[in-house]
């Protein structure tokens, strides 16, 4: 099994790439749109996890010319910022499954390779499934990395008011 990461993030692509290799896949990266073109068409992937943000690029721009390239190609694509509308279009580009961040390694391999009993890391329950608060604790963070730690961009963005956000940003991050 061939996997193509397409991931601008260096850290999660090598973190991913690592948990997928004990996994069974043959792993390679690429950071940039163009470098995913090109290492698609050498390597012929039978998998690829496709960010849906690529630094200043749109990841689903990429889904049909990769479905182009790979007709047989099971395709995730990975996002931040779900939501019903992007997991629509996504799906009539070419994607076989939409996975949002953070995501645990169990749910990964399954939309990898659904329908399979691919061993997968012993993982407790607890560790895989997380509070409602510290979803939202870890959402926050994502829209606010996103807006360069800007408070009033990313209340506007979540639908907040400013202060009630900075009340929720003071209190620490509740566990998993």
């Amino acid at each position: 099994m061939r996997l193509l990461i397409i991931e601008d993030d260096e850290s999660l692509a090598s973190t991913l790439s690592r948990r997928l290799t004990k996994q069974g896949f043959i792993c390679n990266v690429a950071h940039t749109s163009q470098q995913a073109l090109v290492l698609a068409e050498q390597i012929t992937p039978t998998h690829l996890l496709l960010d849906m943000k690529l630094a200043d690029e749109n990841g689903m721009a990429l889904l049909t010319p990769l479905r182009g390239l790979l007709p047989q190609c099971h395709i995730v694509l990975l996002t931040g910022f779900a939501s019903i509308a992007t997991a629509v279009e996504a799906m009539r580009l070419g994607a076989n499954d939409y996975l949002t961040k953070p995501v645990d390694m169990p749910t990964l391999v399954n939309a990898l390779c659904p329908n399979t009993d691919l061993p997968t890391e012993v993982v407790s329950a607890s560790d895989t499934v997380m509070s409602a608060e510290r979803l939202e604790w870890e959402h926050i963070q994502q829209v606010l990395h996103c807006n360069q730690g800007n408070i009033s961009a990313t209340a506007r963005q979540l639908n907040m008011h400013r202060r009630t956000l900075q009340r929720k940003l003071q209190k620490k991050p509740v566990k998993r």
